[in-house]
């Protein structure tokens, strides 16, 4: 694809993936039953869910391929864990940013009304 003489390709990122993973409602609610209980089993992880198991195992794989959740054999189940790890760098790289200037001005706010009150 090529627009006013760049051209874009369609590569999907890191940040790509975990975004797209995290636009699904469904699959925020299995992110927050394994931050709660992390080590599920996927037909643990079925109950509760208004979803068939392959659903369930369709968006684990989305999960997955976004290093949102990682995965241990114990014997013959697949034991399923979050990974705060993309989270946590999409937050200091996104939301951080916005933070600090944020920050900042709370604080010169803060300051000028002391300077004010001493008055």
């Amino acid at each position: 694809m090529q627009l006013n003489g760049c051209i874009l390709l369609n590569v999907e990122t890191e940040d790509d993936k975990v975004f797209k993973a995290l636009a699904d409602a469904s699959r925020r609610k299995l992110l927050d039953r394994l931050r709660t209980a992390g080590g599920l089993s996927l037909n643990e992880l079925c109950e509760g869910h208004d979803m068939s198991r392959q659903a369930v195992s369709k968006h684990l794989a989305l999960l997955e391929a976004a290093n949102l959740v990682v995965t241990r054999m114990q014997g013959r189940e697949k034991l399923h864990f979050l990974n705060p790890v993309p989270i946590s760098e999409i937050y200091i790289r996104w939301i951080g940013q916005f933070e600090k200037g944020r920050l900042d001005a709370l604080h010169t706010l803060k300051q000028a009304l002391e300077e004010k009150n001493d008055d």
